[in-house]
């Protein structure tokens, strides 16, 4: 039986597949510089010129034509009554070509970046204390100079070293000591322990000595942190403090407006501690013993190291952080390794 007209000859789907791939050509064997030397071509319609623009002999740009006559299967520049003219496949590629080899070239110039033309998201890792330090400063700074980056912030902060090595955040921030090798950090600045009692606390009338803080009632910080990032009480044991912490919050100011309220107190970062007193009426008092500074570090992993976006974002968190006398000219992240 003859076969209808309407209906055209059974393919199956792996032959047409095999067909399809013949018709595409292998990207491994044609070289991306006459591409170049074909933008050059269709941009000046003069071999001479051609040549001249993209550094080349007049024969060798005549030789690169020839070739591009066979990549393309088409004559692409011909005689005309005032020079060369493009043939319709020519005029398609002069349409196409700048804009592909502009987006090559920006892949690979690292020196074209521009902040404003960030339009991603970069996750922190952070406690809510180093937010309320940080935050305030940064969002600033990236409101100008790039206003389409997209700042998360995570609290959780256990398990940050594996997040960060997997990619599932970009940056964590708190204290730590020590870390594994592959990962860098950089200090952001040191702080000191302080405490936070409501303006008006009947402490506040007495003399200020290890007794009188002693017979303090505290609320604190509960922290699900195994890497050690959200660590802000590590000199207090020192202080040998009586076991008085009636309330165990995970929000930092969940707990300062309780203890706005209360005769409470609370032992928090100083720099923290300045943020919530200008909101709330609380006082700032420091230990009466010496507590040991410690450092608020930013990490990452080394796979970022050299990323220019990465790069630059860890400087203006530098710069946010405001640290004093520091070279903000060079990366100062600095390998470590883990200690046990």
């Amino acid at each position: 039986m003859d076969q209808p007209v309407w209906k055209g000859p059974q393919t199956t789907v792996g032959e047409g597949d095999a067909a399809q791939q013949r018709q595409i050509p292998n990207l491994a064997s044609i070289d991306l510089n006459r591409l170049v030397e074909l933008e050059a071509l269709l941009q000046c319609r003069n071999i001479t010129h051609a040549a001249q623009h993209v550094g080349r002999s007049q024969p060798a740009m005549s030789r690169a034509l020839s070739r591009l006559r066979g990549m393309f299967n088409d004559d692409l520049l011909v005689r005309g009554s005032s020079g060369l003219v493009l043939t319709p496949q020519a005029d398609r590629l002069a349409k196409r070509l700048p804009s592909l080899l502009n987006a090559i070239r920006e892949m690979v110039n690292s020196r074209s970046f521009d902040p404003r033309d960030m339009r991603c998201k970069i996750t922190m890792a952070m406690p809510d204390h180093q937010g309320l330090v940080l935050l305030p400063g940064l969002l600033r700074r990236l409101q100008e100079c790039a206003p389409h980056l997209h700042i998360v912030t995570d609290p959780v902060l256990d398990g940050a070293l594996r997040r960060l090595e997997q990619g599932e955040i970009d940056l964590a921030m708190g204290q730590i000591g020590a870390a594994p090798a592959g990962y860098l950090r950089r200090t952001l600045y040191t702080d000191r322990c302080t405490c936070l009692l409501r303006h008006d606390h009947p402490a506040l009338e007495r003399e200020w000595s290890i007794g009188t803080f002693a017979a303090l009632r505290h609320a604190s910080i509960g922290s699900n942190a195994n890497d050690r990032f959200g660590q802000i009480y590590d000199g207090l044991a020192q202080l040998g403090l009586p076991d008085r912490n009636p309330l165990v919050v995970s929000n930092l100011l969940t707990a300062a407006v309780v203890v706005a309220a209360t005769d409470l107190a609370l032992i928090v970062p100083h720099r923290v501690a300045t943020r919530i007193a200008a909101m709330l009426p609380l006082a700032i008092v420091d230990p009466p013993v010496d507590v040991t500074p410690y450092e608020v570090v930013l990490i990452w992993h080394e796979r970022c190291h050299r990323d220019v976006e990465h790069r630059w974002l860890r400087r203006e968190i530098a710069v946010a952080a405001r640290i004093d006398g520091a070279d903000l000219s060079d990366e100062c992240g600095i390998p470590f390794d883990d200690p046990h």
